[in-house]
Formats: structure tokens, sequence, C-alpha cells
């Protein structure tokens, strides 16, 4: 049996951050891969998609795009293996399950055994229960990821991040695109009005929306290629949790502020929490976590994430939405920019888009929500704000480059 201070299981961004986190706080930490470094982030979703994005947005033909972005991944993953051989931290390609709360045994039946453990397994995609889903033509992400040709017709079932996203990338590759959505609209974690704005610009774009509809059979979307992006669902099955007395449910393992599970000394990050299914959320997660492992304390601020869909054009949000803070009873107003008055904006002609900010009675800033361009790299702005609690009256007096888009934040705030 080999003994350490810390087991990781999983190597997607909570993981193998954590490892490396964990190292340079002179941890000694095994971490374990039973698939590819970098988990499905890296090879099977954020990266690889935003490869195809840069691609159909440039007129990259299929086939070029499709070598590039596997080029990308393994470059990436490649990094992922060095930094893992990094000085206090091993990496064993294997999968591990629980023999107890503080030791793991592989498939070889190797045993290893530490005083904390942190699962970041993620997650999988959900397929719904149609009859018929099991024909050749259906997918998850993972397999639309690795198609060797472009299809004529695709159908995308679900309007949620990653139908949107494969919407837009496939469309403008010169795929017929069409969505089918169970809810009245795309997009329900985001701000509904900027939802919809987007739906209706896609619209435009020729890319066929099915709002409030319920798919019964595959055979009847008539399409060459299915992707089924119905929803994520936690990697729990396999790790034996049982035998470590973890408490999870079908959404996924039960943790607390800290990361921590029921079982002290074991902790979960990332999607398999279902707290936050963001990449970013994962890695800041494991932070956490070992930050509780070392005794320490953090400033991280889980209540501001933020968050970007990388559509055409692209919507981004962090903090409360108008529907949220109404619910939780806030007293707030909502501020708006638009692209169409930023010299930026006119001259890349990006003039499509929107920017609300949610201020509350005090005038501090509790919310953004963009549509438009570079709204991923706008919202980050505010939301470092957000993180020392800054008013409109802040933003008004810290000076902005000219001409940038970042100055139709700005210019919310000058002109309250």
């Amino acid at each position: 049996m080999t003994t350490t201070d810390l087991i990781i299981i999983g190597s997607g961004p909570g993981g193998y951050r954590a490892a490396q986190y964990a190292a340079k706080n002179s941890l000694q930490v095994i971490i374990f891969e039973d698939k590819h470094a970098g988990g499905t982030c890296l090879n099977e979703g954020c990266i690889p998609t935003k490869s195809l994005v840069h691609d159909a947005l440039i007129g990259t033909s299929f086939d070029v795009a499709m070598q590039r972005k596997n080029q990308i991944a393994e470059q990436l993953r490649n990094g992922v293996e060095l930094l893992m051989k990094s000085p206090g931290i091993q990496m064993i390609h294997s999968h591990v399950s629980f023999k107890d709360k503080n030791t793991v045994i592989t498939t070889e039946g190797e045993e290893f055994t530490a005083k904390n453990i942190i699962i970041a397994t993620g997650s999988h995609a959900k397929l719904p229960p149609i009859k018929d889903i099991d024909r050749p033509e259906v997918m998850t992400s993972t397999e639309l990821l690795n198609l060797d040709h472009l299809p004529k017709r695709l159908a995308i079932i679900g309007a949620g991040v990653i139908g949107m996203e494969f919407a837009s990338i496939f469309h403008r590759m010169g795929t017929q695109v069409s969505v089918y959505e169970f809810l009245k609209e795309c997009l329900p974690a985001m701000d509904k009005d900027l939802a919809k704005r987007l739906r209706k610009s896609m619209e435009k774009a020729s890319i066929d929306f099915h709002m409030g509809y319920s798919v019964n059979s595959i055979e009847e979307l008539q399409a060459d290629a299915v992707l089924v992006a119905t929803g994520r669902g936690a990697n729990t099955e396999g790790l034996n949790l049982e035998q470590a007395g973890i408490e999870y449910d079908r959404h996924g393992i039960s943790v607390d502020d800290n990361m921590e599970t029921n079982i002290k000394g074991i902790y979960a990050i990332g999607d398999v929490n279902a707290r936050m299914m963001l990449a970013h959320a994962a890695t800041f997660q494991g932070f956490r976590a070992i930050n509780h492992i070392l005794g320490k304390t953090d400033k991280i601020r889980f209540d501001i994430m933020p968050a970007a869909v990388f559509t055409t054009p692209e919507m981004a949000s962090v903090g409360l939405n108008e529907e949220q803070a109404k619910a939780q009873e806030i007293e707030f107003a909502t501020k708006k920019g638009f692209y169409r008055s930023n010299g930026k904006a006119l001259a890349e002609d990006a003039t499509e888009g929107i920017v609300k900010l949610l201020v509350d009675k005090d005038n501090k800033i509790i919310g953004c929500h963009i549509l438009g361009a570079h709204a991923s790299d706008l919202v980050q702005e505010i939301a470092a704000l957000m993180n020392f609690d800054t008013t409109l009256d802040d933003l008004k007096n810290i000076i902005h480059i000219h001409p940038t888009l970042s100055e139709i934040l700005q210019d919310i705030a000058l002109n309250e």
C-alpha cells in the first residue's frame, strides 16, 4: 500500500489545478486519471469548441478546423501531463474506487491511502428517454466533436449552452441547423431578455428554433446528425462511494462550502458536486478544498461566478439577473448601454449588442448581463469590480482606454 498526503481522482481543471496548488504548498499528491489528462473541458468541451468557434468565424474548412482542434487539445493535454510530473505530484493512469474512507484501489488491485481525498471526476452527457435514442445518427457533444464529415442537416435537442454553441458553429460552417427545446426560451440560466434577443438573432441568420417542443422520436427530426444536449450528470458510478460512506444523489455528491463531503477529509469539486458546472468553478472549488486542508482562509467569492456562451454574438453574465433579484426581494435598478453608441463597435461593425448592469439601492453593482461582441471579456471587468463591492460611482471614476468596447460599461455609469 502506498501512502501520500493527498489523493485526487480526476485530472480535469479542478483536479490538475488542485494538484499544482497542493504541491506548491508542500503536500505530496497522487492524482488518478482513467481517460485523458485535462478532463472533459480540455478534450471534449470548452477548448475544442472554442477552437471551432474561431475557425467557423473566419471561414476555415471543416477538415482543417477539426484537425486544428485536435492539435490544440493534444498540445494542452501534453502540457497537463508535463505539469503532473512536477515535484510533489505523481500521476497514475488508472480507474480507482474507494475501499474505505482513506483508501482507494486501482483496477489492477494496487491500494493507495491518504488522510485527504478530492473527488474531481466531472460529468457526462445525459440522454433523454426518447424511444429511438439509440439510432446511429444520435450523438453527444463528444461524438459530434469527432465527426469526419460536415453533416448537411443537424438537429439539436436542447437549447442550453452546449446546444446554442454548436448551433452557431455548425451553421457558420454551412450546415442547416434546427434546435428543439422543451422550454419556452433558450439558455434558462441567463437573462431572459438577452436570451430571447440571441435566439432572434440566430433565427435571423437562418437557424430554425422549435421552442416548447417535446421530441418524441428521433426519426421525426429528419436529420443526418442529431446532437443531444439536454444536460449533464455527475460521474459517480464506479467510485464505490458507499464503501466510504459518502452521501450523494442523482444530482451529485453533497458538499459544504469548503467542498467537503459528509466524511471528514473527503472533498468533491467541479461537476461531480453539481453546484456549478463550469470549468473555472471547478478550479476555484479545488483551491478552496486545498485551503481547507491546509487550514488557510481565502476570499474566493462563489456568489460572483462569471459565465459565457460563445455563440455569435457572445452572451455573458455575472451576479444576479432581474428574475433572481425579484425572487430575493432585492430593491434594484437596471441600467442599459448599447453597442451602437460605441465608437469601437461601429469601427468593427459589431453594433448588435446590449449591456445590462443591475445595481441595488446603494448603487452597488449586483449583476451584469451582456449580449454582443467580446461579451465574455467585458463581463470579466464587472466580475472583478463586484468582488470589491464596487458602485456605479466608483466605475465612473475608473479611466477606460478609448476607443474600446469597455467604454460601454463606463458610459452607463457616467450617464447615471
